[in-house]
C-alpha cells in the first residue's frame, strides 16, 4: 500500500518539495517551527528531527522502508513528535543537528536523524537506518528518556556546549603575520591530498571540490608552479570525461561513487554546476583548452533547459531517481543504444559500435544489469586518430549520435525537480553567468546574469534590506542566512566588475552594510550564521569551513576585501584581515577545509589590485581586460564621469580613456591602453 495516497500529516500547504514528499506518510511529521515544539514540552516527548532533501536517493530509501511503513509509524508518533525538515530551506537547523551527529558518530550525511530535548537540544542521532535497525533505535531512544533522563539531559548538555564552542573563534592575540612561506605550506597539504593519477582529492567517493582549484590557479600565476596547473588540468579533464559528466546533456552529477569519477551519484544540483560553469570558465581563460569551453557552455545550457524558471531564476536539483530507480534516466544497455543507433538514416554500419567504443560502453563505462554509464577517455580528435578516421567525419557521427541519443533518453520518466528558488544558489549562478561572459563574451550569459540579480533584488529583498532565503514564485519565505547575503554580494561584485553597471555594486555594499550590523556577535570578529533577529535554537553557529560551497565567513571576508577596496573603507579591508588572522592556526593545519581562505591569504599577501578604466572606451578597455586571468584584481570600468564611486573620482578626462592600476591605496601612473596596463600587472 503507497501510504502517500492514504495518510495524512501537518506537512500539508509546505512549499518545500521534500516536505510534499512526505505529507502522505503515516507518519505524524510537523515542520520544523512553535507548533512541534509546544507539543513535544506540553507531552514531555522527546523532538525526532530528520532532515534530507528532495534529490537525496537514501532518503527516499528510508521513506520507503520506514516512513510509508505503518509499524514503524506507530512507534513514531507513539513516542516522539517527528519533525521534518528540508536542509535547502533551513541549513541552520541542518548544521545544528549535523554537528551533533558527528559530535556523536564522527560521521554525517542524509537523511538525518536526530533526537533532541523538548527544547531542541539534541542527544543522539545518525543517518540511515535499515528498517528493523531503525525500530530498535526507536525503542531503545523511547526507553532511554522514559527511565535515564537525567542522562540523557547531562548528554544533551555537553552536546550543545560543544557545538556552540566548535565554531566560535575568539579574535587571535597579537599579529599572526601572512607571508608567502605560509601559502606555500597550505600549498604543499593541499597537493598532498590530491590524486597525481585521477585527479580530484585521493580516493572515494570523488567530489568535485570546486573551491579547491581556484586556489591552484592562482597559486600557478603568482608562484609561476606548473605542478598547480597541471594537477587543476588532470582534475578538470578527468571529471569532464567521466560518468559524474553528463555526456549527452551536459551538467555534472553530485560526486562520483568510485576513485575514478566513472559511477555518478546521480543527482544533479544547481550549486555544484554554478560553481563548475566558474571554474571551467576561468581554467579557459588560463589555457584556452576548447574542452573548457565545450563544458561550460554544456552545462549552462543544462542549467537553462532543466533548472530555469520562467522568470528567468534558477530551481535547485533534479533527482538521482526516476521510477523509483537510481540513475534509471541516464544509463544505457549495449541493446538500447545499438537500436537507437540503427534506426539513424544514411550513416554507415559502423557506427553504434564506434559511438559505443567512444563512449565507452561494455568497457569502462559497465556498471551493474547490463546497464552502462556514458564516458569517454579521449578527444573526438583523439578518438578518430587511434581508429584511424577522418577528424571531421567522425565529428559529424558524434554529433548526429548525440542527438538521437539525447531525443530518445528525452522521452524517459524525467527524475523530479525541485523547484525552491534558493537566494544562495541563485547567486553562484549568476557569478557562473559572469564569469562565463568573461571568458566567452556572450551576451546573452551577461543578459541572463542582470536579469536574474535584478529579478533576487526586487524580490528577495524588503524596504530595509533585510534579504529572504527563497522565492515561491515572487513571494519571499524565510529570513536569508550568511550565506545568502555573502554569496549575494559576491556574485554582485561579480556582475558589476564585467557589466560596469553600478546598480550591482551599491547593492552589493548595502548587503554588507547589514550583514556587519546584523550578523556581527561580540566576541568574535566573525560572522555568525543567523541574523541577530532570526530564530534562537539550541546552539549558535558560525560556518567556517570551505567545503562543496565556500564558508559564508570566507565569502563575506572575499567581499569586504573587495567592497574595503572599491569605496575606499579601510575598516573592512582591516575586518577581512583580522578575520583570516583568527583562522589561519586552523587553515595551516587542515588546509583541505580551507581552500576559500586560502585564496583570501594569498590577496592579501600578494599584490591586490584594482583596476579602475575611466572614458568613453571603457567597455572595450573592460571587454580585453576581463577575458585574462587576472588574480587579485578587481575591475571598475564606467564611461560616465558623474559616477558615484569613490574609485572613479578626479579619474575622467575629457576626450580620453585612461586605465588606473591601484594597489591598496597607491596608484601607478595612467596608462592608455590595456598592453601598458598589464604591464604594470606583471602579466605578459
Amino acid at each position: 500500500m503507497n501510504s502517500k495516497q492514504t495518510g495524512g500529516n501537518h506537512l500539508k500547504g509546505q512549499t518545500s518539495p521534500y516536505l510534499l514528499q512526505h505529507a502522505g506518510n503515516p507518519v505524524d511529521w510537523y515542520p520544523w517551527g512553535e507548533e512541534a515544539l509546544r507539543k513535544a514540552k506540553r507531552e514531555n516527548k522527546p523532538l525526532l528531527v530528520s532532515i534530507g532533501y528532495s534529490a537525496c536517493h537514501w532518503c527516499h530509501v528510508m521513506e520507503r522502508e520506514s516512513f510509508e511503513n505503518e509499524e514503524v509509524a506507530r512507534i513514531m508518533n507513539a513516542h516522539f513528535v517527528c519533525i521534518k525538515v528540508d536542509r535547502e530551506e533551513r541549513p541552520d537547523v541542518d548544521r545544528l543537528y549535523m554537528d551533533a551527529v558527528q559530535l556523536v558518530g564522527g560521521q554525517g550525511g542524509w537523511p538525518l536523524n536526530c533526537f533532541a530535548l523538548p527544547d531542541g537540544k539534541p542527544f543522539w542521532g545518525g543517518t540511515y537506518f535499515p528498517q528493523e535497525q531503525w525500530k530498535g533505535i526507536l525503542m531503545q531512544v523511547a526507553g532511554l528518556f522514559r527511565e535515564k533522563y537525567a542522562e540523557v539531559e547531562e548528554q544533551a548538555d555537553r552536546l550543545t556546549k560543544g557545538i556552540a564552542s566548535n565554531g566560535f573563534i575568539a579574535p587571535a592575540k597579537g599579529d599572526q603575520g601572512f607571508s608567502k612561506t605560509g601559502i606555500q605550506v597550505i600549498y604543499r597539504n593541499l597537493m598532498e591530498g590530491i590524486d597525481p593519477k585521477e585527479g580530484g582529492t585521493v580516493g572515494a567517493p570523488k567530489f568535485p571540490l570546486p573551491v579547491l582549484y581556484p586556489f591552484l590557479l592562482q597559486y600557478h600565476a603568482m608562484e609561476r608552479e606548473p605542478e598547480a596547473l597541471e594537477l587543476c588540468r588532470l582534475s578538470l579533464e578527468k571529471m569532464a570525461m567521466g560518468g559524474i559528466y553528463d555526456q549527452l546533456g551536459g551538467g555534472f552529477a553530485r560526486y562520483a561513487t568510485d576513485d575514478r569519477w566513472r559511477i555518478p551519484h546521480f543527482e544533479k544540483m544547481l550549486y555544484d554546476n554554478a560553481q563548475l560553469i566558474s571554474l571551467y570558465s576561468t581554467a579557459f581563460q588560463v589555457t584556452g583548452d576548447p574542452l573548457y569551453r565545450e563544458v561550460a557552455y554544456e552545462t549552462i545550457g543544462f542549467v537553462t533547459r532543466e533548472l530555469t524558471s520562467g522568470e528567468g531564476v534558477f530551481y535547485s536539483a533534479l533527482d538521482a531517481d526516476s521510477e523509483g530507480v537510481e540513475g534509471k534516466f541516464y544509463v544505457w544497455t549495449q541493446q538500447q543504444m545499438d537500436a537507437v543507433l540503427g534506426e539513424m538514416d544514411g550513416v554507415p554500419a559502423e557506427t553504434a559500435p564506434l559511438i559505443r567504443k567512444y563512449f565507452q560502453v561494455g568497457e569502462k563505462g559497465f556498471w551493474e544489469k547490463g546497464f552502462n554509464v556514458l564516458m569517454r577517455q579521449w578527444s573526438p580528435e583523439a578518438f578518430a586518430e587511434r581508429e584511424g578516421l577522418d577528424p571531421g567525419a567522425f565529428q559529424t557521427m558524434l554529433k548526429q549520435a548525440r542527438k538521437k541519443l539525447w531525443e530518445t533518453r528525452e522521452k524517459r520518466v524525467r527524475p523530479a525537480l525541485d523547484n525552491k528558488v534558493i537566494v544562495s544558489w541563485n547567486a553562484l549562478m549568476i557569478k557562473a553567468l559572469s564569469d562565463a561572459y568573461a571568458a566567452f563574451h556572450d551576451p546573452v550569459f551577461l543578459e541572463r546574469a542582470m536579469h536574474s540579480a535584478r529579478f533576487i533584488l526586487s524580490n528577495a529583498r524588503d524596504d530595509q534590506g533585510r534579504l529572504f532565503r527563497k522565492l515561491d514564485g515572487r513571494e519571499p519565505s524565510i529570513d536569508a542566512f550568511l550565506e545568502d547575503y555573502a554569496l549575494l554580494c559576491q556574485a554582485l561584485i561579480r556582475l558589476y566588475e564585467v557589466s560596469m553597471q553600478q546598480e550591482f555594486i551599491l547593492a552589493a555594499r548595502d548587503l554588507a552594510v547589514y550583514a556587519e550590523k546584523h550578523f556581527s556577535p561580540s566576541g568574535t570578529n566573525l560572522f555568525s550564521f543567523s541574523s541577530d533577529g532570526s530564530e534562537s535554537l539550541a546552539a549558535p553557529s558560525f560556518e567556517i569551513h570551505d567545503n562543496v560551497i565556500p564558508a559564508s565567513n570566507s565569502v563575506m571576508a572575499h567581499n569586504l576585501l573587495q567592497l574595503g577596496m572599491m569605496f575606499e573603507k579601510p575598516e573592512w579591508v582591516k575586518r577581512s584581515a583580522r578575520m583570516l588572522e583568527d583562522i589561519s592556526p586552523r587553515l595551516k593545519q587542515f588546509s583541505a577545509s580551507f581552500a576559500n581562505w586560502a585564496k583570501l591569504l594569498a590577496d592579501h599577501v600578494y599584490p591586490f589590485h584594482t583596476v579602475v578604466i575611466a572614458g568613453e572606451k571603457a567597455g572595450e578597455y573592460l571587454a580585453e581586460l576581463s577575458g585574462r586571468y587576472l588574480p587579485g584584481t578587481l575591475l571598475a570600468a564606467s564611461t560616465r564621469p558623474d559616477n558615484a564611486l569613490p574609485v572613479f573620482a578626479q579619474r575622467f578626462r575629457e576626450g580620453q580613456t585612461r586605465i588606473y592600476v591601484c594597489s591598496m591605496g597607491v596608484c601607478k601612473q595612467p596608462v592608455d591602453t590595456v598592453r601598458e596596463a598589464l604591464q604594470q600587472l606583471g602579466v605578459s
